[in-house]
């Protein structure tokens, strides 16, 4: 699976003392969010075996109210959120495990805290009855040193997946390049200049 192999190599890097890490939130948005569109993807190839093709197309409909994060949802994806909410079952359940596995690394908890409810959320996913949400507790568990350094440092590659999109979609609008070169300054043009600071550094200029 996708999800698999970004685990194995997506989220390690180095950090100052040469220990490697995992990426807490590498587990969050991409790991979570693809056991959950797991779930949905299954139940949606069941409901195109049904006579009528009115609920696949309906149940193809709330894919992003279930991805996105709930404050972003737009009034017609709040609907389709509620809707499957009232319908619950295993898509419902799958939806709350990711956004339980949010909350856990949302940034505004104490180390304690996010080690204690990476617990709980583990021993519930493994007794969830869904298999991409039992793989994923598995998966948590072998790495779950590195992702509790991630919580420490509090370092996201959110930035460096919103860079990736934004390149993507120059590529996409341009056509292609025919050179590196090329491509390299208009993405500096439109993103640059880039400036990131690591752990050590934010705490150097914050004293």
């Amino acid at each position: 699976m996708r999800w698999k192999s970004q685990v194995r190599f997506g989220g390690r890097t180095r950090e100052t003392h040469q220990r490697k890490r995992w990426q807490g939130a590498l587990v969050r948005p991409y790991l979570g969010t693809e056991a959950l569109e797991e779930v949905r993807k299954d139940l949606w190839r069941e409901m195109r075996k049904l006579p009528s093709p009115v609920y696949a197309r309906k149940f193809a409909g709330a894919r992003w109210a279930l991805l996105k994060n709930p404050g972003t949802l737009t009034k017609r994806q709040g609907l389709a959120l509620l809707a499957v909410k009232q319908r619950g079952g295993a898509l419902w359940r799958a939806y709350e495990m990711k956004e339980s596995l949010r909350v856990i690394f949302a940034g505004d908890l104490e180390i304690d805290e996010v080690n204690e409810m990476l617990d709980h959320w583990c021993k519930r996913a493994s007794r969830s009855r869904l298999s991409s949400f039992i793989r994923l507790s598995k998966t948590i568990r072998t790495h779950r040193d590195g992702i509790l350094a991630s919580a420490i440092l509090g370092v996201s590659n959110g930035r460096v997946e919103g860079l990736n999109t934004k390149v993507r979609s120059i590529i996409a609008r341009s056509y292609g390049f025919h050179s590196a070169k090329a491509t390299l300054a208009l993405v500096m043009l439109a993103c640059g200049p880039i400036d990131l600071k690591l752990p050590y550094e934010r705490a150097s200029l914050s004293t």
